[in-house]
């Protein structure tokens, strides 16, 4: 009967789809051309496909998926039709909240994240593939297609391929991880859906899990931006519990912001962000800086 596309979509087309004879809307996403995906994007809807399984623990906040096809004989890109998920985006409706309740999101935050971490898994790397038998293959395997996805797009790389080098000469430091979890990839506010009426923000739905892989948890983004300002946000650990701070695991974590930040860079050249591109360079440097 009609289709939206919805501005939220950074990376896949968004449409919210109402079907003669349903009552609801459904949400149709399209990914991009498999010509204008970066080699360290590939195919994430087939992954996020994948991961559903895996991602049970947390299925009452899910989407479901309708359909999916990657046979490209509708159109030439891959698609997927999911149900519509109830609630207002999280960016949109957190802040009509006094940010005294703020703690209370960022607890259901850690206690998702931490029902997502406990799962264990047969590989490491991206749920879909292709899977690595160590963590430090995964990691420099990850760091390198980035590199080459930055040399494609005509910038610098330099400074990712320096970390992916680092990272190599230790990779006894990453080998000390041989558990793979699972890693949401993606999870922060901007995946969220909140209750529209709720006295205090309740979470009722998290979406977009395409860029789920197995590893160690504090290679997640959710962990990355748990750490990274000391405000209300720091109500996550109450409900996550205990990280390693060790100088092992602090190493590393410094390996994966390099991985963050190129994913990043990435990103923003994508929507044409030339000024956010810069930053990044200052951004690893500063990293660099404290890896030796």
């Amino acid at each position: 009967m009609s289709a939206v596309e919805l501005g939220m979509g950074m990376y896949n087309n968004v449409y919210r789809v109402v079907l003669a004879g349903r009552a609801r809307p459904v949400i149709l996403r399209v990914a991009p051309e498999e010509g204008r995906q970066f080699r360290s994007e590939r195919h994430l809807m087939r992954n996020e496909y994948g991961s559903v399984p895996w991602l049970s623990v947390i299925a009452p906040l899910m989407p479901h998926v309708l359909a999916a096809d990657w046979s490209h004989e509708v159109i030439n890109r891959d698609w997927m039709i999911q149900t519509h998920l109830d609630g207002v985006p999280a960016p949109e409706h957190l802040g009509t909240y006094p940010r005294t309740a703020w703690p209370e999101f960022f607890r259901q935050m850690g206690a998702i994240a931490r029902s997502v971490h406990d799962v264990r898994g047969p590989h490491f790397g991206p749920v879909g593939g292709p899977g690595h038998g160590t963590w430090s293959e995964a990691v420099i395997t990850s760091l390198e297609a980035i590199a080459a996805d930055l040399d494609g797009a005509g910038l610098d790389s330099a400074d990712v391929r320096k970390v992916a080098a680092v990272a190599a000469h230790d990779r006894a430091v990453l080998d000390e991880v041989t558990e793979p979890r699972l890693l949401t990839g993606d999870l922060w506010t901007v995946n969220v859906m909140l209750d529209a009426g709720a006295e205090e923000p309740t979470i009722t739905g998290v979406f977009d899990m395409d860029r789920t892989w197995w590893g160690e948890t504090a290679a997640d983004w959710t962990i990355r931006m748990a750490t990274a300002k000391r405000d209300e946000r720091v109500a996550f650990w109450e409900t996550y519990g205990d990280r390693d701070c060790s100088a092992a695991a602090s190493w590393r974590s410094l390996v994966y912001e390099v991985r963050h930040l190129g994913a990043v860079r990435l990103e923003r050249h994508r929507l044409g962000n030339a000024a956010g591109v810069g930053s990044t360079y200052d951004a690893v440097a500063a990293v660099l800086a404290d890896l030796g």
